[in-house]
């Protein structure tokens, strides 16, 4: 089952997500995608002098392909259609860089975060590479126009599948799901090493339970992965917000490195694309088994 927002005319802008739900009753899992949307405006296209190529060098491409069978072990996988470079639903509403805007900010902005100074705000003022995205300065307008059509019916939806998870399960898992440049750039704390396979994110024990941390990691190794946790992506806004380990709210962020999957260069899909999603079904099979201590989901 696909739910969306909008109608299906070829010329009306998507919706702010998709939501692929289980046909059955959900699990205490929700699976999320925020930066593998593809859709560009046209007009913010037209704003911009970089090439289509080179704005799709922040996108998580592909990664909502690689999670798609969530839904089939009773897991909802909500996916962001908007493109990370118009607006990243995974930072503060108003994280952003004052520079950019026409206007001065309001006062709850938050202008100095590093990810701010990184370029990467909630409307980034660059690409993965250093590229600026605009050569002119945007309207405040803009900000709340962008916000009203993508951020806040994202956001909205994903609450509204965790509060549901926790209802009829006691606890909600989000697993928010990104992809890493293979190499770091010039700079990155991982100093120009290729990286694991797998990074995963817990805000340094902070938004899940060490007991289902552990339970992941070694899914992944049981799958042939390499792991790391924490280093060099701790977790973004989406993991640190909602997760409440206390509140039976636990939050999990999995990076892939791209160079598995995917072309980093052409942005498509490599020849061991189909190997790599049936290692990550394997891997989310085994997770929704989850049960706190360790015990098995009754199948």
């Amino acid at each position: 089952m696909s739910e969306s927002e909008s109608n299906s005319e070829s010329d009306t802008p998507p919706p702010a997500y998709e939501l692929l739900a289980p046909a059955g009753p959900a699990g205490a899992f929700v699976f999320a995608s925020p930066h593998s949307g593809d859709h560009y405006p046209a007009d913010f296209q037209a704003a911009s002098p970089l090439a289509p190529l080179m704005l799709r060098r922040s996108e998580d491409a592909f990664i909502d392909r690689l999670f798609a069978t969530a839904p089939t072990h009773g897991a909802p996988l909500l996916r962001a259609r908007w493109a990370r470079v118009f607006l990243d639903v995974n930072r503060e509403p108003y994280e952003l860089d004052p520079g950019m805007f026409e206007e001065p900010l309001p006062a709850h902005a938050n202008t100095s975060s590093l990810r701010v100074a990184g370029g990467l705000g909630t409307i980034a003022r660059l690409v993965a590479e250093g590229a600026e995205v605009y050569d002119r300065k945007l309207a405040l307008a803009e900000i709340e126009e962008r916000l009203d059509r993508v951020y806040r019916p994202y956001h909205a939806r994903l609450g509204q599948l965790l509060q549901a998870a926790r209802a009829a399960h006691g606890r909600a898992i989000l697993i928010d799901c990104h992809s890493m440049p293979s190499i770091p750039a010039p700079g990155d704390t991982d100093g120009g090493r290729r990286r694991p396979d797998i990074v995963l994110g817990d805000r340094f024990g902070t938004t899940a339970s060490a007991d289902f941390v552990e339970w992941t990691r070694q899914a992944f190794r049981e799958a042939g992965f390499v792991v790391a946790r924490n280093n060099p992506y701790a977790g973004g806004f989406t993991t640190h917000h909602y997760g409440r380990p206390r509140e039976g709210l636990h939050t999990l962020q999995i990076e892939i490195n791209r160079a598995l999957y995917m072309d980093e260069v052409a942005i498509r899909p490599n020849a061991d694309f189909a190997e790599i999603a049936r290692g990550i079904d394997s891997v989310v099979a085994r997770l929704v088994q989850y049960e706190p201590e360790g015990r098995l989901a009754a199948e």
